[in-house]
């Protein structure tokens, strides 16, 4: 039976996040539905990199499901998008090898985190910046954001709601936060990631910007392993899952 696999887009501002759930709208569902259809009838089960909360977006996320239809790997991006809402869209598909598993094949997820650093707000993009509207100091942003790369355990920026099993060792290959004017754009590059970790890391960073924690108490904060240490968990409409790598 063929794996398809797919790069899908959407703005998450209308979906109960992507995994689905009782009657709400989200990604998962959207796409289990349509999947149906053009199967008539029969339930098709869709994996994807991860899931992703209420209001963030994606520009990357990998999916993949197996089907018994002679169609094409590429003409699934077609098909999909000629019966999925306007704020969920496949941007690839192929046929996948046998062994590829969208979650558990990854090697590397990249999200970027975008804020509004000004007075006002910009209407036009609430839905995708955050509006910060205190001076930051954006030298000490970037000094904290070096602690943070390499392998730690990340137990500190895991939200209390967390389910996951095991330690909560994770690699970030790259933190970086870079300036546009009043535009500022984080980028967050590692083997994997935690429940809210990136919200909770930005919160933190926020927090350093405004002079209420150091750049090296970083390291220190790290290492306590406690959630009541670090900053608030930023607001979801600044997220995207930017892009997902596979060997």
């Amino acid at each position: 039976m063929p794996k398809i696999k797919c790069i899908i887009s959407y703005d998450g501002t209308h979906f109960h996040g992507y995994q689905v759930q009782p009657k709400k709208r989200t990604v998962q569902g959207e796409l289990e539905r349509v999947l149906e259809k053009i199967h008539k009838g029969e339930h098709v089960r869709v994996q994807a990199s991860g899931r992703t909360d209420t209001g963030v977006h994606s520009r990357g996320q990998t999916i993949h499901f197996d089907t018994a239809l002679d169609i094409p790997g590429n003409s699934w991006k077609k098909a999909l998008n000629a019966l999925l809402p306007d704020d969920l869209y496949v941007t690839h598909s192929e046929v996948a090898s046998s062994d590829f598993h969208a979650r558990y094949s990854v090697v590397e997820k990249e999200y970027r985190y975008f804020i509004i650093n000004a007075v006002e707000p910009d209407i036009f993009n609430r839905n995708y910046m955050y509006h910060f509207p205190y001076k930051l100091n954006i030298d000490a942003i970037k000094e904290a954001c070096h602690y943070l790369e390499g392998t730690h355990d990340f137990t500190t920026f895991s939200s209390a709601k967390a389910t996951v099993k095991g330690d909560k060792v994770r690699t970030l290959f790259e933190v970086s936060c870079n300036q546009n004017g009043e535009k500022l754009e984080f980028v967050f590059r590692g083997s994997g990631f935690l429940y809210n970790m990136v919200r909770i890391l930005i919160g933190t960073l926020l927090d350093v910007g405004q002079g209420k924690i150091r750049p090296e108490e970083m390291a220190a904060i790290l290492e306590s392993k406690d959630r009541s240490n670090a900053g608030k968990t930023a607001p979801a409409q600044g997220l995207f899952l930017w892009r997902v790598r596979y060997e």
